[in-house]
């Protein structure tokens, strides 16, 4: 069973920057894809950038320009470079990884607050 744990997250002021990490507990390169998600309270959960096993990046249209996800497969671990943080981008950040399949797996999350 693949676990997968976040960390980075915390407190930022705007327009501040956070990196995002998610270690896989096995190997990652036999991974479809893998991403981060985040939730907002009263909202759904929604995409915010993805990586294929190719290196190929989509990112959601909020966060185009100033996230970028990136993969070390050396050390089973994806990561978010989040710059020029809003309040907006306040949520829960959850890895997730396509197993292929119908396989998925998700992190606990780690929560990012972009506050004054």
């Amino acid at each position: 069973q693949v676990q997968l744990v976040e960390s980075g997250g915390g407190l930022v002021q705007p327009g501040g920057s956070l990196r995002l990490s998610c270690a896989a507990s096995g190997s990652i390169f036999s991974f479809v894809a893998m991403g981060w998600y985040r939730q907002a309270p009263g909202k759904e959960r929604e995409l915010v950038a993805a990586i294929t096993s190719g290196g190929t990046t989509d990112y959601a249209d909020s966060v185009k320009g100033r996230f970028t996800i990136s993969r070390d497969n050396a050390k089973n671990t994806v990561y978010l470079q989040m710059n020029s943080l809003k309040p907006e981008d306040t949520a829960v950040y959850y890895c997730n990884a396509d197993g292929g399949y119908g396989t998925t797996y998700w992190g606990k999350g780690t929560l990012v607050t972009v506050s004054s």
